[in-house]
């Protein structure tokens, strides 16, 4: 019979490692909950310390709250002229609607609904989340825990109320001599053979375009 110290670490180490991250420093929701779902999105798309892109705490926050504005944009502020379609190719209120068109490769690379319908990432996105709570679990909190718990904030803020953080592009204008729409529509790696083409304009390092090791781009304006 195991002993209540011996009961108490596999009871950890079940929560740390299946759905429910919640382990004193880190209170990351199930996959398979909307909430828990979004965060993982989050995260999946931003460095932590020792990877590429890394910068900072404050580089990495900013990225996880431009990646919620983009996927918001394409909802509820599709620019004059444009079609929603043409940004997310579904019509559609349901933020996870957005995230998961096109399929496995689709809009959220690894993110996509099963043959059931049901939200699904590839196996590494959890592998990585795992990886990342085993980090931020030891010890006192540090940046690990703090970032992973940022994602869940803004996940539970988004789907409670609305985003809790202010969108860094609103306010562009033009860039280049091009007059563009304002907010961020799309982002990618942070290279440039990597472009969503059309009329996505490159948002310049001087509008803080890059981030986390991501790009983001807003729209050429067609209202003028």
């Amino acid at each position: 019979m195991r002993n209540k110290n011996t009961l108490r670490l596999c009871l950890l180490g079940g929560l740390l490692f299946c759905g429910f991250l919640n382990a004193g420093n880190i209170q990351l929701q199930p996959e398979n909950t909307n909430a828990g779902y979004l965060a993982r999105l989050l995260i999946n798309e931003t460095p932590f310390p020792g990877e590429k892109g890394w910068v900072s705490v404050a580089d990495s926050e900013a990225t996880m709250s431009s990646i919620l504005w983009v996927l918001n944009s394409r909802i509820r502020y599709v620019p004059p002229g444009y079609r929603q379609t043409e940004l997310t190719t579904v019509k559609t209120s349901n933020i996870f609607d957005v995230i998961t068109a096109g399929g496995v490769h689709g809009q959220v690379e690894g993110f996509y609904r099963d043959s059931s319908g049901k939200l699904a990432t590839v196996p590494r996105v959890e592998e990585r989340v795992k990886y990342l709570c085993k980090i931020g679990g030891s010890g006192p909190p540090g940046k690990f825990a703090h970032l992973l718990n940022y994602a869940q904030k803004l996940a539970n803020s988004y789907l409670a109320t609305d985003i809790s953080t202010r969108d860094l592009f609103v306010n562009l204008q033009v860039i280049s001599a091009t007059a563009v729409t304002g907010r961020a529509y799309s982002w990618m790696t942070d290279a440039h053979h990597y472009n969503p083409g059309g009329d996505y304009i490159r948002i310049p390092d001087s509008d803080r375009g890059s981030l986390g090791g991501n790009r983001f781009f807003t729209l050429k304006n067609r209202s003028e």
